[in-house]
C-alpha cells in the first residue's frame, strides 16, 4: 500500500514489474480413431493411460481374436513420455447407443435408469446369471451393477458399478456410491453424485456439433443416471418418510443388475496393424473419420497437435484434407499425418507430400515396430502413432519451440525396428521432399531425424519447432486479448496488455525461443479512424530461433611446421 501523503517529506514507493505471467494452459494432443469402447465421436478428455483404458478400453474382439488398436499405441506413448492431457475422439461405423437398465422401485415401477457412458452392443450384459452370479455375456469391456442397503426408512441406498466379467464371489467393483438418495434437495441426490449429463451429436455435414443433455455433470467414468423418480424432501420434520409414495419410489436391492439395448458393432473382416488398407481401417471406413474432424474444428476443443493413425494420404486424401483445412483455419494445432500404407516406398510418400502445402502439418516415414501395451505382442504402427510421445518428451525436457528430433529429443526407445532402413541417400530424398525420416543409428536406437512441416516454400515456417513456437505464442496472446474485448479503447488498456505480453515474450526469448521481438500497440497504428471502428490493433514482430540441422566441419590438412591460424 502506498504511503499516505499528509506532511512534507520524501516518499519512496516500490513497484514490482518483474512478474512473469503463466504461459498457455497445457492442452496436449488429440487422437482420432477406433477404440475398444467409449462414447462415439464425442471428444473426451483423458489424463493418464489408466484413465484412457477406463474410458476407452484396450482390446477389441474381431473374428474370435483380440486386437489392440493404434489409438492405444498413440495414447500409451504420449503418457509414457510425460504428456498430461489427451482428447480422444472415437471413430465408429454406423449408429452407436448406450446400454441401459431400469432400477426397479419398491412399488414395482422405475426408481431410476442407469446408462452406460460407453456405447455399442458390446456394452450389453443382459443375460441370465449362472449359479455363482457370473454373466455369460459379461466381459472386461462391459458393466453390471448392484443396489444394496436400500432403506426406505432413511431414503438411502448404495450403488455399485461392477465389471461385467466378475461374479458374486469375486466382485470387481469399479465405483461405489454410498448413501445415495432420490431427493433432489439432498447433497447425496443420485443425479448430483453420479451425474445426469450425456453428450449427443447434433446436425450434419459442416454443421455438426455436440449438445449436452441433462443437468448434472458426470462424476462417474462409466455410467450416468436418467429417469429419476424424485422424492423431494423425503423426510418430514420428525425424520420420517413424508409419504408412502416416496417409500415406494425407493429401489429394491438387486445383486446382479445388467444392461441391455446398446447398439453398434464392429463389422466383420476388420483389418489391423500393417494389414490396414485404404478402405478398412481397423473395422471402419475412411469416411467415418470425417465427423470427428469436423467436430474437432470447434475451438472449444483445445489441443496443440492431432493424429489419426490408420488414415493415409495416398488413399484417404479427401478425409485428411478436412483435417488439414481445419488446421489452417484454426491456426492453433499441428496435424501429423501418414502418407502411405505399411509397404509404401520413400518415393511414393514424397510424391504424396508434394501434393500438400501446409505449415500446420507434418509427415514422417516409415512404419515402426513396437511392443503392444495391451498384449505384449510385437505390432506395426504408422509413424504418426508414435509422434505424440515424441512431442510430449520434447516439451517435458525442453520447450515446444525446441526441435522434436535428433538424439537428444527424437529418440524412440520403445521402437524395435523400422519397416525400412534409410541410408543417407533415402534420408536426403525424404527431407528434400518435406518428409521427416525416422532411422536407426548404431548405439542410439531408432531416432526421428527431421523436423520439416509440409510447407512447400522455404521460410522459417517450414520447420516444426518454429510452427509450434508460433502456435504457443498465438494461444497465449489469444488468451490475453480475450481479457480486453469490450474494455475502453484507451492507452491504459493497451499498456495493460503490453505489460503482460512483453514479459511473456521476454521469457520465451530467455528460454531460447526467440532471437528478438517487438510488440507495437500505440497511436501510430491505432488512429482515430481505427478507434472509431471499435478496433484495437497490435503488431507483433518475432525473430524465431533457428535450429542447427546441418553441422559442417571443415578439416584443413597442413604441412609439417606450418603455423595454425589464430582465432579472431
Amino acid at each position: 500500500m502506498a504511503n499516505e501523503i499528509l506532511s512534507p517529506g520524501i516518499y519512496i514507493n516500490e513497484t514490482d514489474q518483474s512478474f512473469i505471467p503463466e504461459g498457455i494452459t497445457e492442452v496436449g494432443a488429440a487422437i482420432v480413431g477406433p477404440t475398444a469402447k467409449g462414447p462415439a465421436l464425442v471428444p473426451t478428455k483423458v489424463t493418464s493411460y489408466a484413465d484412457y483404458v477406463a474410458k476407452f478400453g484396450e482390446l477389441i474382439q474381431s473374428g474370435g481374436a483380440s486386437y489392440s488398436l493404434l489409438t492405444n499405441t498413440a495414447a500409451y506413448g504420449y503418457f509414457n513420455n510425460g504428456g498430461s492431457t489427451l482428447l480422444i475422439s472415437r471413430t465408429v461405423a454406423g449408429t452407436y447407443t448406450s446400454a441401459t437398465k431400469n432400477a426397479v422401485s419398491e412399488g414395482s415401477g422405475t426408481s431410476f435408469t442407469i446408462n452406460t457412458i460407453s456405447q455399442g452392443a458390446d456394452q450389453n450384459s443382459d443375460s441370465t446369471p449362472a449359479s455363482n452370479g457370473s454373466l455369460p455375456s459379461g466381459s472386461a469391456v462391459n458393466l453390471r451393477w448392484s443396489v444394496i442397503n436400500s432403506n426406505s426408512g432413511s431414503g438411502t441406498f448404495t450403488l455399485l458399478v461392477r465389471r461385467g466379467d466378475d461374479d458374486n464371489n469375486n466382485l470387481i467393483t469399479l465405483e461405489q456410491y454410498t448413501g445415495l438418495t432420490l431427493d433432489p434437495f439432498d447433497d447425496n441426490y443420485i443425479g448430483k453424485i453420479i451425474g445426469t449429463q450425456r453428450p449427443t451429436i447434433q446436425g450434419s455435414g459442416d454443421d455438426i456439433y455436440v449438445e449436452v443433455e441433462g443437468d448434472y455433470p458426470n462424476r462417474s467414468k462409466y455410467v450416468y443416471i436418467t429417469g429419476i423418480n424424485e422424492t423431494p424432501n423425503y423426510l418430514d420434520g420428525d425424520g420420517n418418510p413424508r409419504s408412502q409414495a416416496f417409500k415406494e419410489a425407493m429401489p429394491v436391492n438387486i445383486k446382479n443388475g445388467v444392461f441391455g439395448g446398446g447398439t453398434g458393432a464392429l463389422g466383420a473382416g476388420a483389418l489391423f496393424g500393417k494389414d490396414i488398407d485404404g478402405s478398412n481401417i481397423q473395422g471402419v471406413a475412411a469416411s467415418d473419420y470425417t465427423a470427428s474432424f469436423q467436430l474437432l474444428n470447434d475451438t472449444q476443443y483445445k489441443f496443440t497437435s492431432i493424429v489419426a493413425p490408420g488414415l493415409n494420404y495416398a488413399d484417404n486424401s479427401t478425409q485428411l484434407d478436412v483435417l488439414l483445412d481445419s488446421a489452417k483455419e484454426r491456426q492453433d494445432f499441428l496435424a501429423v499425418i501418414d502418407l502411405g500404407l505399411y509397404d509404401a516406398t520413400a518415393t511414393e510418400v514424397v510424391t504424396e507430400a508434394a501434393k500438400i502445402n501446409n505449415s500446420y502439418a507434418a509427415a514422417y516415414y516409415p512404419w515402426l515396430m513396437t511392443t503392444d501395451p495391451a498384449t505384449g505382442r510385437l505390432t506395426w504402427s504408422p509413424a504418426s502413432a508414435l509422434i505424440p510421445g515424441v512431442f510430449a518428451y520434447n516439451d517435458r525436457t525442453a520447450e515446444p519451440w525446441f526441435a522434436p528430433a535428433g538424439l537428444s529429443r527424437g529418440s524412440l526407445p520403445t521402437v524395435l525396428k523400422t519397416q525400412r532402413t534409410l541410408p543417407k541417400s533415402s534420408r536426403d530424398a525424404l527431407y528434400v521432399g518435406k518428409v521427416n525420416p525416422i532411422t536407426a543409428f548404431p548405439g542410439a536406437g531408432v531416432v526421428v531425424f527431421g523436423q520439416k512441416t509440409l510447407q512447400s516454400k522455404a521460410s522459417a515456417l517450414d520447420r516444426i519447432n518454429v510452427r509450434r513456437l508460433l502456435i504457443n505464442i498465438k494461444q497465449f496472446l489469444d488468451q490475453q486479448a480475450g481479457n480486453i474485448v469490450f474494455e475502453p479503447n484507451s492507452q491504459a488498456t493497451r499498456n495493460n496488455f503490453l505489460a503482460i505480453v512483453n514479459p511473456y515474450l521476454e521469457s520465451v526469448q530467455q528460454r531460447q525461443g526467440l532471437y528478438a521481438f517487438k510488440v507495437v500497440m500505440d497511436e501510430s497504428i491505432n488512429t482515430a479512424a481505427v478507434i472509431d471502428r471499435n478496433e484495437l490493433v497490435g503488431q507483433v514482430y518475432l525473430q524465431p530461433t533457428r535450429t542447427a540441422e546441418f553441422v559442417i566441419l571443415n578439416f584443413n590438412i597442413l604441412p609439417t611446421g606450418a603455423s595454425f591460424p589464430e582465432n579472431n
